[in-house]
């Protein structure tokens, strides 16, 4: 018999509301049990995230420089500037729209920006200190990933493959899992505090406008690409659709390229192009995971009262593109490996970080279309520069 699984974001939503129904009758004490998982998950984590960034970003930047001939070189180009514009373009949407969305509320502030003032504690806790800080681990991961993709010798390459085998698995087999029950304490915890109807309202704003936005970011992407491919940008969107909607199922760029690969060839791009493009950007391009979370953290720092101003932002979305080459192929990973500069730049504590988790899991599926709709507009690009070099090399 064929095993029944629950999708990641169905588990995320039922936690949120089995945390919410459950916290209004549970007895305090069995509700103090899953706020002691809360603080021992949490600590977990904050040991964790040193070494995700580290598993996951060497390898990455290594593969991504190796061998990096022109036309490599052009696409991961073209990838992290299409990254970088939904960054800084849901921002300044975000900064046009949330303020009119978000009322910060004292108490909500009070919750989220110190989880010891929630109305229950953990019975016990567990330090479990980081053995590197975020700024280190990442600069470190971008120190060995570029050196690793100059030299020649495979031992440390191999030993980071293998270090970011141990940690897809942590993420998949022990955080993804989890993940649930850590978001329905933070909920069970809220719904007792008496401020989980602020959130939930706010979740719900926050999920339409980003809906919004990422619509607007593909017509974007199309029209420039239809205007340097020069071809009809609503036909390429359109052919493009079928990909858009296999990735609301799968939740996964990298179980989408077929389809993905399909459509684009079916836009005209040449199938050497295609095939090396597609696969590429499905690792590389993640402008709709950074278009959640860049309004999700813009959201949550405006209800719990964090400034929020340009410097910061630029450097996170900056950093952020670099992090989603890192992002592993699993529901949920982009988030994962966000989780350290969220920490590390923006100032995100256990609480804000489960928060924002529940509300990336939530719309996971259209940031992943967004995503792999957004690899065949690259493609068009990708194919037009191709075939312009193409025809120099053959006029001289």
């Amino acid at each position: 018999m064929k095993k029944f699984r629950i999708s990641l974001l169905w588990q995320v939503l039922i936690a949120i509301a089995a945390g919410i129904a459950l916290g209004q009758f549970l007895p305090v004490p069995v509700a103090r049990i899953f706020v002691t998982f809360n603080g021992l998950f949490g600590n977990f984590l904050t040991f964790a995230i040193p070494l995700i960034i580290i598993g996951l970003i060497i390898p990455a930047i290594s593969d991504l420089g190796k061998g990096a001939g022109r036309l490599l070189l052009v696409t991961a180009a073209i990838a992290y500037g299409s990254t970088i514009f939904s960054g800084f373009f849901t921002y300044f949407s975000g900064r046009a729209v949330f303020p009119e969305l978000i009322t910060e509320s004292a108490h909500t502030a009070a919750i989220i920006d110190n989880p010891g003032n929630m109305a229950l504690k953990p019975y016990f806790t567990v330090e479990m200190p980081a053995p590197l800080d975020i700024m280190t681990a990442l600069l470190l991961s971008f120190c060995i990933g570029l050196g690793l993709s100059a030299v020649k010798g495979d031992t440390l390459r191999m030993a980071a493959a293998d270090f970011r085998d141990i940690v897809s698995l942590l993420i998949t087999k022990v955080i993804i899992p989890l993940l649930p029950l850590h978001i329905f304490g933070i909920f069970l915890n809220m719904t007792v505090s008496g401020q989980v109807a602020s959130i939930i309202s706010v979740f719900v704003k926050i999920i339409v406008v980003i809906f919004i936005l990422h619509i607007l970011l593909l017509l974007v992407q199309f029209v420039l690409a239809g205007i340097i491919g020069r071809k009809n940008p609503l036909r390429l969107l359109k052919n493009m659709l079928p990909a858009y909607a296999t990735a609301l199922g799968t939740q996964s760029s990298a179980a989408t390229i077929p389809v993905t690969l399909a459509q684009t060839i079916k836009n005209g791009v040449s199938k050497n192009i295609a095939t090396f493009v597609i696969p590429l950007c499905a690792t590389i391009h993640l402008s709709g995971s950074t278009m959640k979370i860049t309004a999700c953290a813009m959201a949550i720092m405006m209800m719990s009262g964090m400034p929020v101003n340009t410097t910061d932002f630029s450097g996170f979305i900056l950093m952020l593109g670099i992090t989603m080459v890192a992002a592993p192929g699993v529901p949920g990973g982009a988030i994962m490996a966000a989780l350290g500069i969220l920490e590390g730049m923006l100032g995100f504590d256990e609480t804000a970080q489960a928060l924002m988790i529940a509300l990336y899991i939530a719309m996971d599926s259209f940031g992943t279309a967004c995503n792999v709709t957004g690899d065949g507009a690259i493609a068009v690009i990708v194919d037009r520069i191709d075939g312009k070099k193409e025809n120099l090399m053959q006029h001289s």
